[in-house]
């Protein structure tokens, strides 16, 4: 696949009124993207995209992400079969993070730890600091 490349706004009215999609990539190339449940609304995770995975995330209406550990392309469930279909997806207002509503494939679950979104624990104030606390399962 060449190189994706999508346009620069020319202006902040056209970033945050106008219709062309024209991601703000950080200094790193990249964009946050947060995936949620499109039937529930859950929250199951954050991750990031390079341009090639948004474009391919566009073009095949499955999600793919930039691993930031690994340095490489990942087609979210290749291997695990949680293949997330993208259902919509929304830019923030200057276009500097995404969300997108997606339903998983394979037994549902998103986290590479076996559960089904990556917030499993909550944070809560706590003697000698905060402190982690699992979240139920639902």
């Amino acid at each position: 696949m060449p190189h994706a490349t999508f346009p620069t706004a020319p202006d902040e009215h056209a970033l945050e009124e106008g219709d062309i999609l024209a991601p703000r990539f950080g200094p790193d190339g990249l964009v946050s993207a947060i995936a949620v449940d499109a039937d529930t609304g859950e929250i199951l995770m954050l991750a990031h995209m390079n341009a090639e995975a948004l474009a391919r995330t566009l073009e095949t209406g499955e999600a793919w992400y930039w691993s930031r550990s690994r340095r490489a392309l990942w087609h979210k469930g290749a291997t695990s079969g949680q293949v997330q279909t993208l259902v919509e997806m929304r830019v923030d207002c200057d276009q500097d993070a995404l969300l997108l509503r997606v339903r998983v494939g394979g037994d549902g679950g998103c986290c590479h730890t076996g559960r089904r979104a990556c917030f499993y624990r909550r944070v809560v104030p706590g003697e000698g600091g905060p402190r982690l606390v699992p979240v139920p399962e639902p």
